[in-house]
C-alpha cells in the first residue's frame, strides 16, 4: 500500500526518482513501472496490476452518460507507461507535466492503492481547501463515520 507524502524534485528532463518506500511496492509487480494518468490536477500513479483492475472496472460499468463517456476518454486516453529506469527514476511525460503543471518541486502523496503526483503549490492549495471543507459539519460527520 502507498501512504504517506513527501516533497521532491523532478530534474530538467522531468524525470523523478520514485522514492524506495514506493518502488518497493513497485517491485512486487511483473512490470517494473507504473501506469500514469490525470485527474484533479495531479498525477494518478498505479501498478499495472491495480491499473487493470481499474481498465476491468471502467469497461464493465453499464453507463454509457456523456460525462463517464468524457472520463473514459480523458483518463484512459490521457495514461501513460512509465517504466524505471536502472535509477529508479521514470520520465514524466510532457503532456502529464503539463497538465498537473509540474515544474521543479513536487509532492508524492501516497492514497493506499495508488500515489499522487502534485506540483508544490498545487498541493499546498489542496490541502488548504481540507482545512477549509472541514468547517463543514456534514464533511466532519462523514470523516466521524470513519471512526476518526
Amino acid at each position: 500500500m502507498f501512504r504517506g507524502s513527501s516533497f521532491h524534485n523532478l530534474d530538467p528532463k522531468g524525470r523523478l526518482i520514485i522514492p524506495t518506500r514506493f518502488r518497493d511496492m513497485l517491485n512486487q509487480s511483473n512490470v517494473n513501472g507504473l501506469m500514469v494518468s490525470k485527474m484533479d490536477g495531479a498525477l494518478f500513479c498505479y501498478t499495472f496490476e491495480q491499473w487493470h483492475k481499474i481498465e476491468e472496472r471502467i469497461m464493465n460499468m453499464a453507463a454509457t452518460s456523456d460525462n463517464m463517456r468524457r472520463f473514459r476518454r480523458i483518463f484512459l486516453g490521457g495514461a501513460f507507461e512509465c517504466l524505471l529506469d536502472k535509477q529508479g527514476r521514470i520520465l514524466i511525460p510532457p503532456t502529464l507535466r503539463q497538465y498537473s503543471a509540474l515544474n521543479k518541486e513536487i509532492v508524492l502523496v501516497g492514497v493506499l492503492d495508488h500515489f499522487e503526483i502534485w506540483s508544490r503549490e498545487s498541493w499546498i492549495e489542496e490541502d488548504g481547501r481540507l482545512q477549509n471543507d472541514l468547517k463543514d459539519e456534514n464533511i466532519r460527520n462523514e470523516i466521524a463515520a470513519l471512526g476518526l
